[in-house]
């Protein structure tokens, strides 16, 4: 059997064998926050594009074929075309690059093929920018590209544009055909142009003397040349990969022949990805789907009967229904639902009443006012029927968020914003909505310390108070793991010591952050106010029943987060597998 088409048919072999690694490989979430596995990146599917290509370039994704004229005659007829090309003055002289020396060539290809320098098989260019003062040369004659408007599968040719003037005046574009690949910034996005275009500083452009501008696309997006391209570039605060550095990158070129087969073949993949890509994303929608639906039976059955069946329905495929994090947060978040609801844990009907526990807390507040610790709360308005959302267990009560105890806006100094003077030697933490966004309900970093004058402006929240935010995330919250300070755009409540523990009005809010973000007006910065948490209501279990139900809460949310991390550990194996299988197979 003919080696070349055995070893064809292992590569093929290879990708369909490994096909559920490429499927299941995802790439892992960096916040756990409101991100829907659907819009997850399917890092696997990424990875086995890149070898795709990676084999390609290698000459191990197609037979070569021995009666193939080699490339080293196409080099020639390249030579020859571009020498014309000089003759007629179509292009400029350029100068011709050294061969790719030994100790540049990254691995072995067939004896067919020809290691060449980029520039030497195309016209290269450098992009540039007319003068903005100039309107003239600017217009709708010929597209204008900038980085932006170069995708994967496509160039946007819709944005701003030349006039013919303004291309004259940069003395360059490209001609259909041309490919343009950005060279300052994010180094490697690139792709084919279909018509004649011009094209900012940014971007390098070649334009084949030979009608091989398929190919080459294919080997400028392989994981050889953008390795290549960034290790080339300079290291500063932009990555730049400048004209003369790009067009002595080497790349394998082989036969005419065998570079349209390899251009078919690559599409053939490429779609067959794309399939499964689609693929993909539908089952995890679909999957997701089914956890929203059935997760919300759990929390709408209107009895224990209900309650039983929709739970068993979970119970039944609870292993392929809890696979990913974002189904672990969904189930947090139903927890927590449930948790506000009083379908957590069984109610006794032994407890001491909601309604005995807010008397204890209005005594409380009246001493407390009456000593001056805190300010006379405005008279709240009675609560209606009508606002309630849900019936509540016997024993619970309705309340206003204020009512349980002190809820007021943090305070700090705005102008100067980083006045040295308020913070120098300073010893008092100051948190910022960034700290309590981050926070894993317990916050444990501060933005900054403020001395005793950054002190007198602002105030010392205790350990253990509530943090809201009411600006820019709105409504996230965390509980302080220290006292310290913290600006306007948080609200802090300090729960009353009839109750002492925040945790159960931390997890009601988290269950409500939606409904708080739609009061926000729809401006540039959200924001909401004082009166709106104020007046927000809260479902008040017996207090004893309030403990069982934090107890209840952390300890189903130890479980939640062992599961993730499995999930993780999982996930990371399979990439591990994926990019194992890239660097094992292109070795």
């Amino acid at each position: 059997m003919n080696p070349i088409k055995t070893e064809g048919k292992k590569m093929n072999d290879i990708l369909l064998d490994t096909l559920p690694i490429w499927t299941t490989a995802q790439a892992l979430k960096t916040s756990s926050r409101g991100i829907s596995a659907s819009n997850q990146q399917l890092l696997g599917i990424q990875k086995l594009r890149e070898l795709i290509l990676e084999l390609a370039v290698r000459g191990k994704l197609v037979p070569q074929d021995p009666n193939d004229e080699p490339a080293s005659e196409l080099l020639k007829r390249i030579e020859r075309e571009k020498k014309r090309l000089i003759k007629d003055g179509k292009i400029k002289k350029q100068e011709s690059l050294s061969e790719v020396e030994e100790n540049e060539k990254s691995f072995d290809i067939p004896t067919s093929w020809e290691w060449v320098k980029i520039g030497n098989i195309g016209y290269t260019q450098t992009g540039g920018t007319p003068s903005k003062n100039d309107n003239s040369l600017f217009g709708n004659d010929v597209p204008f590209i900038k980085p932006g408007d170069i995708y994967p599968n496509y160039v946007d040719y819709n944005n701003e544009g030349l006039s013919f003037k303004g291309v004259d005046s940069l003395g360059r574009s490209a001609i259909e055909g041309s490919i343009l690949m950005v060279c300052i910034g994010t180094i490697g996005k690139c792709n084919l142009i279909d018509r004649m275009c011009a094209f900012n500083q940014q971007i390098n452009s070649i334009s084949p003397y030979h009608k091989i501008s398929d190919y080459i696309l294919l080997a400028l997006r392989s994981r050889y040349f953008q390795n290549t391209a960034w290790e080339k570039s300079s290291s500063t605060t932009i990555a730049i990969l400048n004209k003369g550095k790009w067009e002595n990158i080497g790349i394998p070129l082989p036969p005419l022949a065998e570079q349209h087969r390899i251009v078919e073949r690559v599409n053939e993949l490429m779609t067959l990805c794309d399939e499964l890509e689609k693929e993909q994303t539908n089952s995890n929608a679909t999957h997701e789907t089914l956890l929203e639906v059935l997760l919300t039976n759990l929390t709408d059955a209107k009895n224990s009967d209900d309650f039983k069946e929709a739970w068993q329905r979970i119970a039944g495929c609870f292993d392929t229904l809890f696979t990913t994090e974002y189904s672990i947060d969904k189930l947090k978040q139903t927890i927590l639902q449930l948790a506000v609801m009083g379908k957590l844990v069984p109610q006794d009907p032994t407890d001491e009443p909601a309604s005995e526990l807010l008397k204890k807390i209005a005594k409380e507040k009246a001493r407390l006012v009456k000593e001056g610790k805190i300010k006379k709360q405005a008279v709240l308005p009675e609560i209606k029927e009508e606002e309630k959302p849900y019936e509540l267990p016997k024993g619970w009560k309705w309340v206003r968020f204020s009512q349980i105890g002190e809820l007021a806006r943090g305070k700090s100094k705005h102008r100067p914003r980083n006045d040295n003077s308020l913070y120098e030697n300073g010893k008092y933490p100051m948190v910022q909505t960034g700290d309590v966004t981050k926070a894993d309900r317990f916050i444990k970093t501060y933005t900054a310390l403020y001395n005793e004058k950054g002190l007198d402006q602002s105030r010392l929240w205790p350990k253990g108070t509530m943090c809201i935010t009411i600006a820019a995330n709105i409504a996230d919250t965390s509980i302080l793991g220290f006292d310290a300070c913290f600006p306007d755009s948080i609200v802090g409540l300090i729960v009353s010591n009839e109750i002492g523990d925040a945790r159960y009005f931390d997890y009601f809010v988290r269950t409500v952050k939606d409904r708080l973000t739609n009061f926000a007006p729809s401006t540039a910065q959200k924001n909401i106010n004082l009166e709106i948490l104020e007046s927000l209501l809260i479902p008040l279990p017996p207090l004893h029943e309030l403990n069982l139900i934090v107890v209840k809460v952390d300890e189903l949310f130890a479980i939640c987060d062992s599961l993730k991390v499995e999930i993780r550990k999982a996930q990371m194996i399979q990439n591990v597998l994926a990019e194992v299988i890239v660097c094992k197979v292109v070795k």
